[in-house]
């Protein structure tokens, strides 16, 4: 069982100077990382920074905070230019970068930008052979690869690492979970992408039970991985009273606050009851990598306190 650690996603930081005060406060607070979202649309996150360079930025501001993405979209860049990027980002940071990646899944993104939206198969298919293209690529080698989506012919990469990035993959679906639970560091635990380019809303993909069948997806690989969630904290006298404000808030109304209580992303409550909840979830599901958003990271600093690297 992992430590605990806390990422902070920068998602309201719209500029480079707001990524490197967000980088540099969650560095005060005794958060672990500092995390970008990877999109060039504004909906649904809002606008931001390219993730890389403004992480860039972050690691020259700070000592010893990590650096990460949440999550780089495989579609967007070609596996052998991203492990440059990468290494670059590695070598700059002094070994803190930790590369998360996705297969895409924003059909309005995509075509914004005139590229196209393959069936989810094609995609997840795609990130299998980035994965361990750019783990040939870390790893120093001369890379000859023939694939269904990728050749290359001769590419070293470089500047060498002494030590790989960490993979992060964000999954919720069961193939990406067991890509996810083969090939990464860290498993992100997400909803399920729909093949319309959107991420379900269905609430039951939140709740405990389907959460825990999703970590037992990771876990079948039978390899020991780290299991993250970007989660909401709230503290609050009343558990019961959080939980009924936020179910009220997103139109499911006061009696859903028995469902929020269900949701492992949830921590709502006192402080103790919050500790309290992250050690059940941690026991139960694995849950040890929890992240925030820059919108609350100053207001849930008491829990990073009370149990990072615990």
């Amino acid at each position: 069982m992992g430590a605990f650690r806390f990422g902070v996603l920068a998602e309201a930081a719209g500029s480079v100077e707001e990524v490197v005060a967000t980088a540099r406060r969650a560095e005060e607070l005794g958060y672990d990382t500092v995390l970008l979202r990877d999109h060039f649309v504004a909906e649904p996150y809002g606008e931001q920074v390219a993730p890389l360079i403004g992480l860039a930025a972050a690691a020259v501001a700070t000592s010893r905070l990590k650096v990460g993405t949440l999550v780089l979209a495989n579609d967007y860049r070609h596996p052998v230019v991203l492990a440059k990027e990468a290494a670059t980002l590695q070598q700059l940071s002094g070994g803190r970068f930790e590369l998360g990646l996705g297969a895409g899944w924003l059909r309005d993104e995509y075509e914004a930008a005139g590229m196209a939206f393959d069936r989810g198969g094609v995609r997840v298919r795609r990130l299998e052979e980035a994965v361990a293209l750019l783990k040939e690529l870390f790893a120093g080698k001369e890379v000859r690869f023939a694939g269904e989506h990728y050749r290359v012919d001769g590419v070293t990469n470089h500047p060498p690492v002494e030590r790989a990035p960490r993979v992060l993959i964000g999954a919720g679906s069961p193939r990406m979970l067991r890509l996810a639970g083969r090939e990464a560091d860290t498993v992100g635990i997400l909803a399920k992408a729909l093949p319309d380019g959107t991420i379900s809303g269905d609430m039951n993909e939140r709740l405990t039970a389907s959460y825990a069948t999703k970590v037992e997806l990771v876990q079948s690989e039978g390899r020991d991985v780290e299991i993250s969630s970007v989660v909401s904290v709230e503290l609050a006298d009343d558990p019961r009273a959080a939980a009924e404000r936020y179910a009220i808030e997103r139109g499911w109304g006061a009696g859903g606050a028995e469902l929020v209580a269900d949701m492992p992303a949830k921590f709502l409550g006192p402080l103790d009851h919050v500790v309290e909840l992250a050690h059940r979830r941690r026991e139960r599901l694995g849950l040890s990598y929890l992240v925030v958003s820059d919108r609350e990271f100053e207001a849930a600093a008491p829990v990073v306190q009370a149990l990072s690297g615990r």
